[in-house]
């Protein structure tokens, strides 16, 4: 796109927020301040790198075979250059610890030590980028079942717990060597198919098993810890242990108990569809100092698609603005597409949480405040609808081409002549 009508484009809208009291150069520079960390997984359908081959289970699956697929951890970084190329703002990137290199040496997760990514650590410091952490509790011979830190066999459930356990000190090592504080998240599959008498019991196992793993305490300038609930998934149909009102609980069990400020995640995807994540902000931060937000697009169940900056995603990011709690609340993409170009799956779907995001900071979101505390309903929801409409793109291409990379879809020239240069041939 030519940087003259980026220009002009801008200037126009910078005009038409202005008329509503909105300082567009003050969003953007808050803009510049919020980080979008990058799920390392879109680029290889959630395989990894161990020596094992990794994979899916618990309920997740990536479909497509589409052609280029990073083989190694050299060829996904790369991928993840190419992407971060094309994103303007600060780099962050969500690490699975299922990617792993082991360079042939045989150990099994619960054995994961700090050397095992150190190259991934070494990429994030030589490019300036933060990483964030998550233990890999599926795609795993001990996780065949689907139960796993509520796994009533004492051997199944101990290799877990001390997997996560090994992943914590990892991302607290990550976090001391990027002097970066990394968000270490905890998800497992556990759960169950058909109807299930004894609930409690997988419950009181999962709860006892995340004691023990958080009972050791790191800097949280290091590490921030949090757990991310779930509906349900393929295989575990009619329930899943560790729900969203068992991580509320519990969330609030370690302020009490454990003395440690724990996050709940929220993930877009894993909830009823008709439940409104922006809805669940107010009360979660009423009661949390930080929550975590995974955006995701699911389309009639946890089916993780490309985010795109539909309602759902702008309505989310509306609510932390109205809020005020950008600075509270972390946010990381979570969706994996095999079925098209990964490279521009992970552009669109970050490009567009950046636009919802833009486009929450632009909302003049004062008159809308004072409007409903009129009790002027007919007002308010005029201007939402108003606001829904004003020129944020004109000011994100604007943004972009300050901050060097591709305007509007031009990137897609870019993304072509990677896949041409370096995807075809692999």
């Amino acid at each position: 796109m030519d940087s003259k009508t980026v220009l002009k484009a801008f200037e126009a809208a910078v005009e038409t927020y202005a008329a509503y009291g909105v300082d567009v150069n003050a969003a953007l520079e808050k803009m510049k301040k919020i980080d979008v960390s990058v799920h390392c997984w879109q680029g290889d359908d959630v395989k990894g790198l161990e020596d094992s081959g990794g994979g899916t289970s618990g309920g997740i699956l990536s479909t497509g075979s589409f052609g280029g697929k990073p083989r190694n951890g050299d060829e996904l970084r790369a991928d993840i250059d190419k992407t971060m190329s094309l994103l303007p703002g600060l780099k962050r990137l969500n690490l699975h610890a299922c990617y792993a290199e082991l360079n042939g040496e045989k150990v099994d997760r619960d054995q994961y030590e700090t050397r095992h990514f150190q190259q991934w650590i070494d990429w994030a410091k030589s490019n300036d980028v933060a990483l964030d952490f998550n233990a890999t509790c599926f795609g795993h011979p001990m996780a065949a079942d689907n139960l796993t830190l509520s796994n009533p066999d004492e051997k199944i459930r101990r290799f877990w717990i001390n997997h996560v356990k090994a992943v914590r000190k990892i991302a607290a090592d990550m976090g001391k060597a990027l002097g970066k504080t990394v968000v270490n998240n905890i998800w497992v599959p556990d759960g169950m198919k058909d109807l299930t008498a004894d609930r409690l019991r997988y419950r009181t196992l999962l709860r006892d098993s995340l004691d023990d793993i958080l009972s050791v305490k790191y800097p949280t300038e290091y590490v921030v810890d949090a757990v991310e609930s779930k509906v349900f998934g393929i295989g575990v149909e009619s329930f899943t242990v560790g729900s969203h009102e068992f991580y509320m609980g519990y969330v609030a069990h370690q302020q009490l108990v454990g003395n440690m400020d724990l996050m709940q995640t929220l993930d877009m995807g894993h909830f009823h569809p008709t439940e409104s994540i922006a809805d669940k902000v107010s009360s979660l931060l009423l009661f949390n100092k930080k929550l975590l937000v995974h955006v995701s697009r699911p389309v009639r169940w946890d089916s993780d698609h490309v985010v795109i900056s539909d309602e759902s995603v702008q309505e989310l990011m509306r609510e932390i603005k109205r809020t005020d709690s950008f600075d509270r609340i972390f946010l990381a993409t979570d969706f994996f597409d095999g079925s098209i170009n990964r490279i521009a799956a992970w552009t669109v779907g970050l490009r567009a949480t950046q636009k919802a995001i833009l486009g929450a900071l632009l909302e003049p979101t004062e008159h809308l405040k004072k409007a409903e505390a009129a009790g002027d309903f007919a007002t308010r929801l005029a201007l939402m609808e108003e606001f829904r409409n004003l020129p944020a793109m004109a000011v994100y291409n604007k943004y972009c081409l300050d901050q060097g990379v591709p305007v509007g879809s031009d990137y897609l020239t870019e993304i072509y002549e990677y896949s041409e240069n370096v995807l075809a041939k692999r």
